[in-house]
This record gives structure tokens, C-alpha cells and sequence, in this order.
């Protein structure tokens, strides 16, 4: 994934109503960005760090700059756009990039499936395979070395995975991707310090055959792409 057109560079100055954050720019104008980012953004967010955002030319837009990335002053690259995750997962899919889930020759988004009235984030299908159902979740909270998931309780995540737990029952492929979105990352873990059932469901649903993946993105102003499987921890 390229940035096109480039990002821009600029210090973070705070977020706030989940949605915005202020920032100034190396000439010293102060901008009022979009976040898509509704999770806590715990140690991705901490004012003074650099953030790199994008802009759109719609005229509509009441904020048309996006923050898109943070280079935290660790010097650790993080993506805090999550709706690029889904977008990263579809772009590796493609070039072959993950093993496991390579040998499909139709990939679908947002398909309507479950009983609780869900939508996958990609299908993928073949003649003479079971169908593969993925859903995509985007990692960016790192405590030490560890990444988390998830930063805040969610019950939506929690119904995700039992919609998961419910497509293994009857016999096809269903997959929990997560998309390490931050450098520092090494292994992700499931938080239960956070959300003790959503880690429950995880540990139940492996030892029912969901799969679990974990791959991380490099991450650059330039561009992204997942390109190196990391350990999943479960305790």
C-alpha cells in the first residue's frame, strides 16, 4: 500500500472527542484532523509525538486532513488509521504474501453471514475448498513488548468471534487475522487485563478450530504492507 498523494508531517498537540486531534505543522499552522481510530489509542496518541496525515479533495469534507500514522518518540512507527488494516490484509492476500491463506481463487468483502447479523470482513473461495471466513482486527497497544488486543472492552468484537466459533462448528475455515499495526510489537496476546471474556472467547474458540494469524506491517510515510508473522500468546 503507497500513500498517494504523500502524507504530511506534523506534532501532535491532543486528541479529543474520540474523532479529532489538533496539531501543528513545521510552518506553524495548527490543523484539526480526523481520527477513524474509536479504540483508546493507549501509548499511540501522546502529545508532542509526529504524526503523519493524509488529505482528501472532497469538498464536503468538514475535516479534510486524515491521521494516518505516529512516530511515537521511541521511534516506534504505529498506523492508527484502522480502516487501513482490512485494505492491508486484502493487499497480501492478493500478492500471496500469507501461506496459510493462499490457494483461493475469489475474494469477497463485507459479506452478511451469522446468526447475529454480521458482516465478514473477506470470504475467501475456490472449487473443491471449504469456504474461508476472515476477520480482520487491528493491533496497535504495546505493553511491554507485547501486543494487546483489545485496547477497550467490546462487546461488537465479542460477537465477532462467536460468530467465528459458530462458522468452524459447521465445517468451513474461519479465521482471526490480527494486523500488528506497530513496530514495537513482537508477540500479540489476547488483553485480558482489559476484556477477561473477549480473552475467554479466544481460548475457546481455538481449541474449536479458529484459526489464528498474527503478521505485522512495516510501516513507513511512504507506505505499508504485512510482511512478518508474529507469535500469538495465550495464558
Amino acid at each position: 500500500m503507497h500513500y498517494t498523494p504523500s502524507l504530511r508531517r506534523a506534532r501532535l498537540l491532543k486528541r479529543y472527542k474520540r474523532f479529532l486531534a489538533d496539531v501543528v505543522t513545521p510552518e506553524g499552522e495548527t490543523l484539526t484532523i480526523h481520527c477513524a481510530n474509536t479504540g483508546a489509542m493507549t501509548g499511540c496518541a501522546t502529545p508532542g509525538d509526529t504524526v503523519w496525515y493524509s488529505t482528501s479533495d472532497n469538498p464536503k469534507r468538514k475535516y479534510p486532513h486524515s491521521w494516518e500514522l505516529t512516530c511515537t518518540q521511541d521511534g516506534d512507527w504505529i498506523c492508527v488509521n484502522t480502516l487501513r488494516a482490512n485494505a492491508l490484509v486484502r493487499e497480501a492476500i492478493e500478492e500471496k504474501l500469507i501461506a496459510e491463506l493462499s490457494g483461493y481463487t475469489k475474494l469477497s468483502g463485507e459479506v452478511k453471514y451469522g446468526v447475529e447479523s454480521s458482516r465478514i470482513d473477506w470470504l475467501l473461495q475456490a472449487d473443491e475448498r471449504v469456504d474461508c471466513y476472515i476477520e480482520v482486527k487491528s493491533v496497535t497497544l504495546l505493553q511491554q513488548g507485547c501486543g494487546y488486543f483489545p485496547d477497550a472492552v467490546t462487546l461488537r468484537g465479542q460477537k465477532h468471534l462467536r460468530e467465528l466459533q459458530a462458522i468452524a462448528a459447521a465445517g468451513k475455515r474461519a479465521v482471526l487475522f490480527f494486523a500488528v499495526l506497530h513496530s514495537g510489537i513482537e508477540q500479540v496476546a489476547p488483553a485480558r487485563h482489559i476484556d477477561r471474556h473477549y480473552a475467554e472467547l479466544i481460548s475457546g474458540i481455538r481449541a474449536q478450530g479458529v484459526e489464528i494469524l498474527c503478521y505485522r506491517a512495516h510501516i513507513s510515510p511512504e507506505g505499508m504492507g504485512l510482511q512478518e508473522p508474529l507469535p500469538l500468546v495465550i495464558t
